[in-house]
């Protein structure tokens, strides 16, 4: 069975599993989940879940030598 109506393709880039805990001063705290990497990191806002969703994105393309225009 597929889980929260996942296709279960993964991105070249970057699949990323989100899990809200809470929603606290009009934001979201919880988990990030990097598939590729099989890294967890825990967020304090909406903000920063984006900051390491990007930086994850960013690496992916500097591991692949790939250059973006």
């Amino acid at each position: 069975m597929k889980k929260n109506g996942s296709s279960g393709n993964h991105g070249n880039i970057g699949t990323f599993e989100i899990s809200v805990k809470f929603m606290r001063n009009s934001t979201w705290q919880g988990q990030i989940h990097w598939i590729e990497k099989d890294h967890k990191q825990n967020f304090r806002s909406a903000l920063e879940m984006i900051r390491l969703m990007d930086e994850a994105v960013i690496e992916s393309v500097d591991d692949a030598q790939v250059t973006v225009w």
